[in-house]
């Protein structure tokens, strides 16, 4: 399942990119996406700065006993979540990249234009 959470969270990024930033070959950064190898402490904390997860969801796919859908606590989270996870590889890809389009939108407005609820 290591492999599975780092294919997801490479997202469009390039195994040759990533390796490159964690310090292995993409040869063996291709192992570790494909259950071939496993990586040594090291390079899981490498690999869990690189993402911003924990070494724990790296290897479990839970964070404090939670799931990540658990840490959700609004009930739309939740919900948006767990539909993405039957989206096809390039429909989550789409919704990956209009959250972060939202988010560079929120960054340019102004403090006082938020409509928080």
């Amino acid at each position: 399942m290591l492999g599975g959470r780092l294919k997801n969270l490479r997202g469009k990024r390039t195994q040759e990119e990533v390796a490159k930033q964690i310090g292995v070959s993409r040869a063996r950064y291709s192992h570790y996406e494909n259950g071939r190898s496993e990586p040594d402490y090291e390079t899981l904390k490498k690999l869990a700065d690189y993402y911003k997860v924990t070494i724990d969801y790296l290897l479990t796919g839970t964070e404090n006993g939670r799931s990540l859908e658990e840490r959700f606590e609004d009930p739309d989270l939740q919900i948006a979540y767990r539909d993405m996870q039957e989206f096809s590889p390039e429909s989550r890809q789409q919704a990956i990249e209009f959250i972060q389009y939202l988010k560079e939108k929120e960054k340019k407005r102004k403090p006082g234009d938020r409509q928080d609820k």
